[in-house]
């Protein structure tokens, strides 16, 4: 399901009966959700509505983020006071590979425009690449010390507040958004609404996947039939950087898995579909174009300029003597 129809099932058919939070200590009467906004609020209002429990974990360590977040204390049932560690992600250093495909998502950035951005080496790489950028916003799901460097480069609209549902990265980023009023926490109503989306200006959205085929079909969601993730926000940003005035909704992957030895590029998808019709595939050899294109068109684009050499030949034969894919 689109994480953007994830609320609706709480007054549906998935009504909670006890929610649990962690928060931050309390300010004037209000606890912040911190870190993770996301369906908390959504999980919160019905389960009050149905006379459920509210449990919260109270972390001093949780940084007092605004937006959608603050809770009235008086809607907690119970409360415990637990000091511990937020999670931060392992820090990897950003190869090569990711550095070009980085630079290849950068290509597509307007100044002026919005980012979406989440966690990882090639968003990290993207967020390098954008460093030159000026007046750029941010509308992410999810942000992390990518954009904590594009505040420190002077990149962003001081004027346009970043705009997120949750947060990963290191302490530096949680203590960069302990009460920062450039920082709205905002529910994933809000934040992955496809038409909010629309209309922030010049959309970039920066997705990956686990597999594109020559449809211009992505899978991010399946691993040899089994699910390895659920779909996320990909879909509603997907569509919503589409219809944005002069967005892209762009799906940024290696070209090959070393551990597999196989192609991310395949001739059909044999699993679900997470995503499709995306402006741009971006992998470290180059970017294949998709919008507007018929399907020939998207197969030459995506063997000749994104997958990996060694899968060439055979997406060339796979593609049939109607895609004409030449050298």
């Amino acid at each position: 399901m689109r994480l953007s129809l994830v609320p609706r099932l709480f007054s549906t058919s998935r009504p909670p009966d006890a929610v649990l939070i962690q928060t931050s200590p309390p300010r004037d009467g209000l606890v912040s959700l911190g870190i993770e906004v996301n369906l908390l609020p959504a999980a919160i209002e019905a389960v009050v509505a149905r006379g459920g429990l509210v449990v919260a974990q109270i972390n001093p360590r949780m940084p007092f983020t605004r937006g959608d977040g603050l809770i009235d204390v008086d809607r907690i049932d119970l409360a415990l006071e637990v000091d511990a560690l937020l999670p931060s992600p392992d820090t990897r250093r950003t190869d090569p590979l990711c550095v070009a495909i980085g630079a290849g998502v950068a290509a597509y950035a307007t100044n002026g425009g919005t980012v979406q951005m989440g966690i990882g080496q090639i968003p990290d790489a993207a967020a390098t690449a954008l460093r030159d950028m000026g007046e750029l916003g941010v509308w992410s799901e999810m942000i992390s010390d990518g954009v904590l460097d594009l505040v420190r480069a002077g990149s962003l609209d001081p004027n346009r507040p970043i705009c997120a549902s949750f947060l990963v990265g290191s302490p530096e980023l949680y203590a960069w958004a302990d009460d920062n009023p450039n920082l709205v926490m905002r529910r994933t109503e809000v934040i992955n609404d496809p038409a909010t989306i629309a209309r922030q200006p010049a959309m970039l959205a920066v997705n990956t996947a686990l597999q594109v085929d020559l449809f211009d079909q992505a899978n991010a969601s399946y691993v040899r039939g089994a699910i390895y993730s659920g779909f996320g926000g990909q879909p509603d940003f997907v569509i919503g950087a589409l219809h944005s005035p002069g967005g892209h909704a762009v799906v940024a992957l290696r070209s090959w898995h070393e551990k597999s030895g196989s192609s991310a590029i395949v001739p059909l998808l044999s699993d679900p579909v997470t995503s499709f019709q995306h402006s741009v595939i971006v992998t470290e050899h180059g970017a294949a174009e998709m919008f507007g294109r018929s399907s020939i068109d998207q197969a030459h684009q995506l063997v000749d300029q994104a997958a990996d050499p060694r899968a060439r030949d055979s997406l060339r034969d796979a593609a049939g003597p109607s895609a004409s894919i030449s050298v």
